[in-house]
């Protein structure tokens, strides 16, 4: 059997299997439902601890997030991904959350510093991902979560407004700020690690 036929019938069953699981959990089965937190708890743990600093409270938020993804299977059209469709669940969650818990304010601000987008490029090959996750912790939390919606999740600066209550030009100021907060703190690591500080 030629190979890429041999790929898409396991693609296909893949997807077969993934939508019976769905189904069965949509009618309560407890084991299928099991399954999907199993898998899918790792990866969104990761999403939900890009957005909450301490990994309790995030775990506390993933937790609450599965509940609602449970509660809101049955409206799941089986077009995109699950793993997509869950996340923005959990990237939601996040978001009130941090709303609730931090009172988080926007300054409105038109001015939008220049890009260094090469510097950002290059981050990983720079730092671990434990420092790049540091780094990210250390910005205000509104700076935090438009540049982990703008650089990690890939949303258009429409799209975060309309997410966080508020207006394009302000979600652009808040990444600007938060790129040059993470600049200066890549800076001070490169000269601390260089002995020049």
């Amino acid at each position: 059997m030629p190979l890429i036929l041999t790929f898409n019938m396991k693609v296909i069953n893949l997807h077969q299997e993934e939508k019976e699981l769905i189904e069965l959990a949509v009618e309560n089965n407890r084991h299928a439902q099991q399954k999907i937190y199993s898998k899918y708890a790792p990866k969104m743990l990761s999403v939900c601890r890009q957005y909450v600093k301490d990994v309790h409270q995030a775990e506390d938020v993933m937790i609450t997030s599965f509940m609602k993804v449970f509660t809101s299977l049955k409206n799941f059209e089986h077009k995109g991904s699950f793993e997509g469709w869950i996340r923005r669940i959990m990237i939601n969650e996040c978001i009130s959350f941090i709303r609730v818990h931090k009172k988080v304010k926007f300054i409105e601000d038109s001015l939008v510093l220049g890009r260094d987008e090469e510097t950002f490029n290059n981050i990983e090959s720079q730092l671990s991902i434990d420092d790049i996750q540091s780094l990210i912790d250390s910005l205000p939390d509104g700076y935090k979560m438009v540049f982990n919606l703008y650089v990690i999740e890939g949303y258009k600066h429409h799209e975060i407004g309309t997410m966080l209550g508020i207006n394009e030009g302000t979600s652009k100021s808040q990444l600007s700020h938060a790129r040059k907060m993470l600049q200066e703190q890549i800076n001070k690591l490169k000269n601390y690690s260089n002995g020049t500080e």
